[in-house]
């Protein structure tokens, strides 16, 4: 037998070297459940003339889905960014960061070219009697007027100094994410820093807190050819503003706030907050019609405004997360042990809600689409109580179908089967 032989034979029989798999962490339930019921929700808000929309939680309080999305991604971040930045240290925790920001960005940017270019094509179509990419505010992109200027109008929308209705959360996304980096420094050195500066922003936020004071008002400009120094558009979520609740939620999932208790005071403290809401808002004026809420809310903009995350929409979200933390449990106990009690009714509907929690980017990139697509939709088919509900129907069903091809990707199948392919 030669060397060689023997070195095959060896090499054959030895026994392999098992690695043993990482434990895989447990996700955390509610985090994904209510990210799931934020992304139905947003779609039908961003459906244009839904009646649906009549009803979503937002009418109900000051708060809406979108602080339920903020709030828990600032939980998610904390922990897919803060283990990394424990165990990599501050320059690789931003690197992983700053990569997540140009997946977001290049997400931002894809969602809306490709809502543009569906609204061009649908404004051209026989069948249909609007100008869909005007109701966007799209005039700058199409049509030349010497009031803007001669703006080069891709370059300040691929710079984020343009942005157009409906396309302002990613952004707003980006440039919180960018400030974890600093929390995380301020933080190692003491927690009060945090608490800070993240009031001193929201403060700053408050535009007319600044404007009572003289202070400068932070917060982007949507459309620059119309001046700095106007007050017109601006970027309808205030980064400044809404980081506060998207590091609350971070803060918690940190283990820098400690989580509240669960007494009956408490309990009955949020649910009175969230009762009070009720006569103020939306339902409260549409429905009961109650005119001192009516001029309350004209004459207290600023207390619930949404571009600013007003002091009042921070305070109703924080009693409606209580309410569902106690409701939820232990990382969403009460949530699972639902599910094995309901069976067959409850279960299928959980692992969707959580399919689409747990792919909440593509998913949202997806409903912002179908939102439009559904709004031309009805405008053809008319809005009854069944062309209504169908078109919901369908738009939560690609929503789904999003979440689980997205899933599917990320999982890699071509990678097992190329392993297969070769041991073969």
């Amino acid at each position: 037998m030669t060397s060689t032989d023997a070195f095959s034979m060896s090499a054959v029989s030895a026994p392999q070297a098992v690695t043993a798999p990482r434990p895989k962490k447990e996700r955390d339930l509610r985090l994904d459940f209510f990210r799931g019921i934020a992304m139905f929700i947003i779609l039908f808000a961003h459906t244009p003339g839904n009646p649906w929309t009549l009803w979503i939680p937002a009418r109900w309080g000051f708060s809406d889905a979108t602080e339920m999305f903020v709030f828990c991604s600032g939980m998610a971040s904390a922990i897919a960014f803060g283990a990394t930045f424990d165990r990599a240290g501050i320059f690789l925790g931003s690197m992983r960061v700053a990569y997540r920001i140009w997946q977001v960005y290049w997400a931002h940017v894809g969602l809306f070219f490709a809502t543009v270019a569906l609204m061009v094509f649908l404004t051209d179509l026989d069948i249909t009697s609007r100008n869909y990419w005007g109701n966007l505010n799209l005039w700058m992109l199409f049509v030349e007027s010497e009031m803007w200027d001669n703006p080069n109008i891709l370059f300040s929308f691929m710079t984020l100094q343009w942005v157009p209705n409906l396309f302002d959360i990613l952004p707003m996304y980006m440039v919180i994410l960018a400030m974890m980096p600093v929390v995380i420094m301020l933080a190692r050195v003491h927690f009060g820093l945090v608490v800070a500066a993240s009031l001193l922003m929201w403060l700053l936020a408050q535009r007319s807190l600044t404007e009572a004071f003289g202070l400068p008002y932070l917060n982007f400009t949507a459309e620059p050819w119309l001046g700095n120094d106007n007050w017109q558009r601006r970027w309808f979520l205030n980064p400044f503003g809404w980081q506060l609740i998207f590091f609350t939620g971070f803060a918690f999932m940190r283990g820098w706030l400690p989580k509240p208790p669960v007494t009956a005071w408490l309990i009955a403290l949020a649910a009175a907050l969230v009762l009070i809401n009720i006569p103020f808002s939306n339902i409260g004026v549409r429905e009961f019609d109650f005119e001192f809420a009516r001029e309350w809310r004209s004459a207290h903009r600023q207390w619930f405004s949404k571009t600013d995350f007003g002091v009042l929409r921070f305070v109703q979200f924080l009693a409606l997360a209580y309410l569902a933390w106690v409701i939820a449990g232990d990382k969403g106990a009460r949530i699972r042990a639902t599910a094995s009690t309901l069976g067959r009714l409850w279960a299928p509907i959980l692992a969707l809600l959580l399919k689409v929690g747990q792919q909440s980017l593509a998913v949202f990139v997806v409903s912002i689409i179908v939102g439009r697509f559904n709004g031309v939709v009805l405008d053809l088919v008319g809005r009854s109580a069944m062309t209504v509900l169908l078109v919901n129907l369908f738009g939560m069903a690609l929503l789904v179908a999003t979440a689980y091809l997205a899933s599917w990707m990320k999982s890699q199948p071509w990678r097992v089967k190329g392993g297969v392919n070769a041991a073969a």
